[in-house]
């Protein structure tokens, strides 16, 4: 399986009961190395999207490729460790009696011999900035700690893939600049989902607009962002980045 293009081809997807399907027809292609930002109002489809990207969710029709390969019930042990997914809230994420522990939950269910997983949990938690915090109790870390420590748990794995929901929710000025450093440093494909647009300007150069589970714009962030009339029209506002010189 090749890792390095993800894309989803005509995805439909239907929760039980609902009156509308929650992806209509999503069709994208993104290539190794990219960063791309997906946003779109409160109930766009924006987190559904993500779990099919991985597999937590299949389409009701259409599909997920991992490089060539449909993402099916045989492919998913190898599409899960090619595409990392960091969820919205850590606490969905993190459940062991301590940071090693949780860090080394993926790298132990493949299988690895203890000391491999020695290595992949310490160059995580290295790369992320948590390694003194190995051995505490995940529920007494901070918000920022908590998601530095979720994003060592995937980077664990070696994904290929970086998956983001919400990556900044509940951080405070300090610990979103943090994160924000962290991800430019990444040489991974990454694909966040979020409300927070200059986040978007300033790691992502390309941006995908979801509205009613439909992609209503695929192209450069600034070029999209700076359109105010496509931006109010599918709930959204040109962010406060790009109404003023920055530096950035």
């Amino acid at each position: 399986m090749s890792h390095h293009v993800i894309e989803a081809r005509e995805v439909w997807f239907a929760y039980p009961g609902a009156a509308a399907a929650a992806l209509q027809g999503v069709s994208f292609r993104i290539t190794h190395g990219e960063a791309v930002g997906i946003i779109g109002c409160n109930g766009a489809g924006k987190s559904t999207l993500l779990l099919h990207l991985n597999g937590f969710l299949t389409p009701t029709r259409g599909e997920v490729r991992i490089g060539e390969v449909p993402l099916t019930a045989a492919t998913l042990v190898a599409a899960r460790r090619a595409i990392g997914l960091v969820f919205q809230d850590p606490d969905d994420q993190l459940f062991m009696p301590t940071v090693f522990e949780d860090v080394a939950f993926g790298p132990l269910n493949l299988g690895l011999p203890a000391a491999e997983v020695e290595s992949c949990v310490a160059a995580a938690l290295e790369r992320v900035g948590m390694a003194h915090l190995r051995d505490r109790p995940p529920h007494k870390l901070s918000a920022g700690e908590k998601r530095a420590v979720a994003i060592a748990a995937v980077l664990a794995m070696s994904p290929d893939v970086l998956v983001m929901d919400e990556p900044t929710s509940n951080l405070d000025p300090r610990a979103r600049r943090r994160l924000l450093q962290l991800l430019h440093g990444f040489a991974h494909t990454r694909i966040i989902a979020t409300h927070d647009l200059e986040l978007v300007v300033e790691l992502c150069p390309r941006v995908l607009v979801l509205d009613a589970g439909r992609i209503v714009a695929d192209g450069p962030t600034l070029t999209l962002l700076n359109d105010e009339v496509l931006m109010l029209a599918h709930g959204l506002e040109r962010p406060h980045i790009l109404r003023h010189d920055h530096p950035h």
